[in-house]
């Protein structure tokens, strides 16, 4: 079983910076569509970003565009989210799904278009 973890959530202030990974376990990531979603207290699970087995990367959510960027390392076994002038309403738990069923990927992922699903990572911006 493929198992997702994300790592280098934490707190930080209005305007900083945190670099989020998300790595398969036993596998390389490259062979999946990998995006972020992010969940706020009280708040449905909203799409972040996401980046195509092909490295192609969907738009972004409008909520972050500008702001945040997905890559992969060159060795496909890491998806980075690096998220820039970090606002208060981007705290919220981060998730990364991936999925490998299909080479296909819209430009809109919603939480069904993802198979697997990481714990999360929380990111808490302060003021």
């Amino acid at each position: 079983q493929v198992q997702l973890v994300e790592s280098g959530g934490g707190l930080v202030q209005a305007g900083g910076s945190l670099r989020l990974s998300c790595t398969a376990s036993g596998r390389t990531i490259g062979q999946y569509n990998v995006g972020w979603f992010r969940q706020a207290p009280g708040k449905e699970r909203e799409f972040v970003a996401a980046i195509r087995w092909s490295g192609v990367i969907t738009p972004y959510a409008d909520s972050v565009k500008g702001r945040f960027t997905i890559s992969r390392d060159y060795a496909k076994i890491t998806v980075f989210l690096q998220m820039y002038n970090l606002k208060l309403e981007d705290t919220a738990v981060y998730f990364c799904a991936a999925d490998g069923s299909s080479t296909y990927l819209t430009d809109y992922p919603s939480s069904i278009d993802f198979s697997l699903w990481g714990k999360g990572t929380q990111v808490t911006v302060s003021s």
